[in-house]
C-alpha cells in the first residue's frame, strides 16, 4: 500500500481512538449507565393495587457509576431522591467490583490516548522502535478493546447477578420493600460498547495498511525452510 494510504489510515486511527477516550471520560461522569423503574411492592400489597392503580406504586431509578436519582412511588405521589456511591452505597453494593469497573474506565482512557498518539506519531513520523511501530499499535487495540469488554462484563454482572437496583432502591428503606419493574443499560453502557468495536476497528485498519497480526507466521519464511530441510 502506498505510504500516502497508509498515513491516512493512521490519521483516522488516531482520531477514531481519541475521540473513544472522550467519549468514554464523558460517559464515566453521567448517570446515564441504567435506566429502570422500581415498584413498591409493600405499598401495592396494602392496597391489593393491580392494572392502572399499580402504577401509582412504580417509580424510576437512573444511575451511573458515581451517583443516580431514583423517584419514590408508594402510593402518594413521586418523591426524588439523590443517591451517591461513595461513600454513602459502599456497604450494600459490591464495592470490588464497582471500583474494578471505575478503574477499568481509567485504563481505557489512557489507553486510548495513548493508542492515539502513536497512530498519529506513525502517520506523521518513521517508526523506528517497536512499541512506535505496528506491534505497539496492535498491544495498544487489544489493550483498549479488553478494557472495554471487561467493563460492560463487569457492570453487566454487577447490575443483573448482584440486583444493584434492587439494593439501591431498599437502601434506608425499612419500611416498604422495592422491586424492580424495569431495568434497561442506558447511553453511557453503549458509548463503552462502540468504543470497543472501535478500538477492534483500529486493528482492523493496521491490518488493512499491510501491517500482519503479531505472531503469525509469514508463508516466505516456511517456504525458505522447507527448502533448506529439503537441502539436507
Amino acid at each position: 500500500m502506498p505510504a500516502q494510504q497508509k498515513k491516512l489510515l493512521f490519521c483516522i486511527a488516531g482520531v477514531l481512538s481519541f475521540a473513544c477516550a472522550l467519549g468514554t471520560a464523558a460517559a464515566v461522569g453521567t448517570q446515564l449507565w441504567v435506566r429502570g423503574s422500581i415498584l413498591c411492592t409493600t405499598g401495592a400489597l396494602l392496597v391489593n393495587a393491580s392494572g392502572p392503580e399499580l402504577h401509582k406504586f412504580i417509580g424510576e431509578i437512573q444511575y451511573g457509576l458515581f451517583c443516580g436519582q431514583r423517584v419514590r412511588q408508594c402510593g402518594l405521589g413521586g418523591r426524588p431522591l439523590q443517591f451517591s456511591f461513595f461513600p454513602d452505597l459502599l456497604r450494600v453494593i459490591p464495592a470490588s467490583i464497582h471500583v474494578s469497573v471505575i478503574l477499568f474506565c481509567t485504563v481505557l482512557i489512557v489507553f486510548a490516548l495513548v493508542g492515539a498518539g502513536f497512530f498519529l506519531f506513525n502517520a506523521f513520523g518513521s517508526p523506528y522502535e517497536t512499541l512506535h511501530g505496528p506491534i505497539g499499535l496492535y498491544l495498544w487495540s487489544f489493550i483498549s478493546c479488553s478494557c472495554g469488554c471487561l467493563i460492560m462484563i463487569l457492570f453487566s454482572s454487577e447490575v443483573k447477578i448482584h440486583h444493584l437496583s434492587e439494593k439501591i432502591a431498599n437502601f434506608k428503606e425499612g419500611t416498604f420493600t422495592f422491586k424492580t419493574h424495569s431495568e434497561q443499560f442506558a447511553n453511557s453502557f453503549w458509548t463503552i460498547l462502540v468504543c470497543s468495536l472501535v478500538h477492534f476497528l483500529n486493528a482492523l485498519l493496521i491490518r488493512f495498511a499491510g501491517f500482519e497480526f503479531p505472531f503469525s507466521k509469514s508463508k516466505d519464511s516456511g517456504t525458505i525452510t522447507g527448502a533448506v530441510d529439503l537441502m539436507y
